[in-house]
């Protein structure tokens, strides 16, 4: 897999995409949507995420110590990998695509607001999904929410908690290897 989120926030220490008092830095504000999508998708794939066995990681710090732009790499088993970069300073495509031995698909521009996909098989005509939002992309985070509300669930079978802290682990590994800290860390 591949992926690349980016957009430009001029520098401003007080802004949120800058102050580490506020967790700043590309890894936390867009980094998460790589991440989380690279799980989706072998979830979707395997069953279930499979463990993470190698990392590599580059960053470029700001001037307040956040991370502006990070490129790693991550290793899984089975033989899986998944590339992103993440960066506010600079403009991309901000596609994701996945590629495999029968072909491949790419998430268009802007994917985590994504409404077209296209599929790739290896000696095929490409064949193209769009599905387009509701709203803003966001209404199926709320639906889920009001219905597991309702439900009196505390947690949502589509986003476990073990999911969420399978990935605020992997960001904080991050972190920890780039040398970002926040001031309110213990």
């Amino acid at each position: 897999m591949q992926s690349r989120f980016c957009f430009n926030a001029p520098f401003d220490p007080t802004s949120r995409v800058y102050d580490p008092a506020l967790a700043g830095g590309a890894l936390l504000d867009i980094g998460i949507y790589n991440i989380n999508v690279t799980r989706w998708v072998l979830a979707m794939a395997q069953g279930h995420c499979p463990q993470l066995t190698k990392m590599e990681v580059e960053a470029v710090l700001a001037p307040t110590g956040v991370d502006q732009r990070i490129e790693a790499t991550l290793y899984f088993a089975n033989g899986v990998t998944s590339a992103f970069v993440c960066d506010v300073t600079t403009k991309a495509d901000n596609a994701f695509q996945i590629v495999g031995d029968q072909g491949s698909i790419t998430i268009a521009a802007g994917f985590s607001m994504a409404t077209r996909a296209t599929l790739q098989r290896n000696g095929e005509a490409p064949i193209a999904v769009q599905r387009d939002h509701a709203i803003n992309g966001f209404e199926g985070e709320i639906v889920e929410a009001i219905r597991c509300a309702r439900a009196g669930l505390i947690e949502s079978p589509a986003m476990s908690h073990a999911e969420s802290l399978a990935t605020v682990a992997l960001m904080d590994e991050i972190r920890r290897r780039i040398g970002v800290r926040y001031p309110f860390e213990a």
